[in-house]
């Protein structure tokens, strides 16, 4: 059985190492989402991933309601991402780039429109914004004559991604977000041709996957699911009659790999009772399965022993182990990052963590 040390091929890149960066928001780019030089130093810090997969990037204003995050739909913002994939390959890294609509979860206050959605539902607890957190907006349902424009906008990032110098990208289907509204009958209510059964409300998961792919090739493309529990107010009442199907479509596709993001009883972000799809979908899906979300070092090992894994992405350690993959390898402990620090605006708490043997930041 592969260890976590050794290489593996995703699509058309190969990972050094079966340990990738997750996607981590972090809120260092500017108030018009354009990434910022301190970002350099943070993705080339931790090239010694397998694959870096970047912090979720809006494709639209509409589609971004995160303060401070990066999106990569016009010109300054895929430009300031140039130096970012440079310095990454320069330090011997690969990096994809996330592609992210918010749906329901944007603040008007931050994108200066109404959210939209699978339909019109309003997200519990409260949004980050500029003014501190508010309530969710309610959202309007996304028209069907709206999902061009949409399919468009994923085409757009793409390109943009291809000329920042981004080895791929992964389309972010997950933690509640507008194509996981569609996908969950928790949040779409339609009746049209892109909700009710499973097959509508995966259309729009395959129409965006099949518009990524016809840019940048299905052995570059990614996608990112949380198939178990409710997350962010998305759940579905029967997760294997939407994930599995899900999952067999985009194997059908041939896309490089599938990023999954499971839930436990103990979960870190976000609990449940909901058992792992991961085995099952491991069933269906045949390019690499990647799993995410509180692993550790042996528990990590175990799954690609198990077979259901082929690699692991890891968000939290990353960032305050820049060198995780050494730390690993060497068995150094690990530092505890500080919760305070994760979407602040300076370099405290984001590239000021030491490589190994570093009293100071690298």
């Amino acid at each position: 059985m592969p260890t976590l040390f050794d290489p593996i091929r995703l699509g058309a890149v190969t990972a050094k190492n079966r340990i990738l960066m997750a996607p981590l928001t972090r809120g260092r780019a500017t108030r018009d989402h354009v990434p910022t030089d301190i970002m350099i130093k943070y993705y080339a810090q931790r090239a010694s991933a397998g694959l870096i997969i970047s912090e979720a990037t809006g494709i639209s204003q509409e589609g971004l309601g995160w303060p401070y995050a990066p999106g990569i739909w016009n010109e300054a913002q895929t430009q300031a991402w140039i130096p970012i994939t440079q310095a990454v390959h320069d330090a011997g890294g690969l990096i994809f780039v996330q592609l992210w609509h918010m749906g329901r979860l944007v603040p008007s206050s931050v994108s200066g429109m109404q959210p939209v959605s699978a339909s019109a539902t309003k997200a519990p607890d409260l949004a980050h914004t500029y003014e501190g957190k508010k309530p969710f907006d309610v959202a309007r349902p996304l028209e069907i004559a709206e999902i061009p424009r949409l399919l468009d906008d994923y085409e757009r990032a793409t390109r943009n991604a291809l000329s920042a110098g981004f080895d791929g990208v992964q389309i972010h289907a997950a933690n509640g977000y507008l194509i996981d509204e569609f996908l969950r009958d928790g949040t779409n209510l339609r009746k049209d041709a892109y909700g009710g059964t499973p097959e509508h409300r995966i259309r729009l998961l395959r129409e965006v996957t099949e518009r990524v792919i016809s840019v940048i090739g299905a052995d570059r493309t990614s996608v990112r699911l949380s198939p178990n529990g409710e997350i962010q107010g998305a759940s579905d009442s029967h997760p294997e009659n939407i994930f599995l199907p899900a999952a067999r479509m985009l194997s059908d596709l041939g896309i490089a790999f599938l990023g999954l993001r499971e839930g436990t009883p103990e979960g870190t972000f976000g609990r449940t009772d909901q058992p792992k799809l991961s085995p099952k979908i491991r069933e269906v899906f045949n390019p690499p399965l990647i799993l995410n979300q509180d692993y550790n070092l042996e528990t990590a090992q175990e799954a690609l022993d198990s077979g259901v894994a082929d690699a692991i992405s890891f968000g939290r350690l990353f960032i305050s182990n820049p060198d995780l993959p050494r730390r690993f390898f060497e068995g150094s402990p690990l530092i505890k990052d500080n919760i305070a620090t994760w979407y602040t605006q300076g370099a405290e708490g984001y590239t000021d963590y030491p490589l190994i043997g570093n009293e100071i930041p690298a």
